[in-house]
């Protein structure tokens, strides 16, 4: 496990499955676990940390981010901020965009994001910047390192949408995404960006860090309009490779160029 930290508060990456990440946002004494998909290492994380947990925070209603909530519940009698559009049993304080709220028990403001694509009512959890720390976004499967998530039940149009939303950030944000996709989605990206210097150095960076067993997350806004297709598919090169590789008839209009892009990752 690795620590990211500010002066009052600290992210603490907790591993789970193949190659989840969920996140504790902490003080020292107080913390909130963000997609707790397993229950295990979150309860051993908080008591190797000496932890109390305060709340829990959902993006979407998939197994691997909501599964373990039960058990932490059996445990903790502790708010559960999910989802308006989505229907999670466990949760008891359905959230949605404009939505602006303290987490309990931690000197923490969370604005909330829609960001269906991914699900239909996917959301992103955003923390503004402070003197000591750039903003902090938790967004789930929406976008991912060098990457974004499988469309299950949004359209590409809203999945445009929704990382317009992200992208629109802060450069140094820090983007906390739930899986440790990276090296596999750069690959795609060096097949459909093959000139990109910017994304030729980050393969080398992130290989780097997997050899060494380090996460590659959180990445950061900046990076990613650098680097990652899905938030440069109205970059020339990409719509000509797509051309090129029999993936789009001809260049047309951007929400295509997205459209063949994703289809193309999700037979990549």
């Amino acid at each position: 496990m690795t620590n990211s930290s500010t002066q009052a508060l600290s992210v603490l990456t907790v591993p789970a499955f193949h190659d989840n990440y969920l996140w504790l946002i902490h003080d020292g004494v107080h913390a909130v676990a963000v997609d707790p998909g397993d229950a295990k290492p979150i309860r051993a994380a908080l008591e190797a940390n000496g932890l109390k947990l305060t709340a829990i925070l959902l993006t979407h209603h998939h197994a691997d981010h909501i599964g373990g909530v039960p058990e932490l519940l059996q445990h903790y009698q502790v708010p559960v901020f999910g989802p308006r559009n989505e229907t999670i049993a466990a949760v008891t304080l359905p959230v949605g965009e404009g939505k602006v709220f303290d987490v309990p028990g931690l000197p923490l403001r969370l604005s909330v994001l829609d960001v269906p694509g991914h699900t239909m009512g996917h959301i992103a959890y955003v923390r503004e910047a402070t003197d000591d720390a750039p903003t902090w976004l938790f967004c789930g499967d929406t976008l991912f390192a060098g990457g974004c998530g499988r469309l299950f039940e949004g359209t590409p149009a809203q999945m445009i949408s929704s990382l317009g939303k992200l992208a629109a950030l802060p450069d140094d944000t820090k983007v906390y995404c739930a899986h440790e996709y990276t090296l596999s989605n750069l690959r795609f990206a060096r097949v459909v960006e093959p000139d990109n210097v910017a994304l030729q150095e980050r393969v080398k960076v992130e290989t780097d860090k997997r050899e060494h067993n380090l996460p590659t997350v959180p990445s950061t806004i900046g990076v990613e309009k650098a680097t990652n297709p899905f938030l440069r598919y109205r970059e020339p090169a990409i719509a000509e490779q797509l051309v090129q590789a029999g993936r789009l008839d001809r260049i047309d209009t951007p929400l295509a160029t997205f459209t063949a892009l994703r289809l193309w990752k999700n037979d990549f």
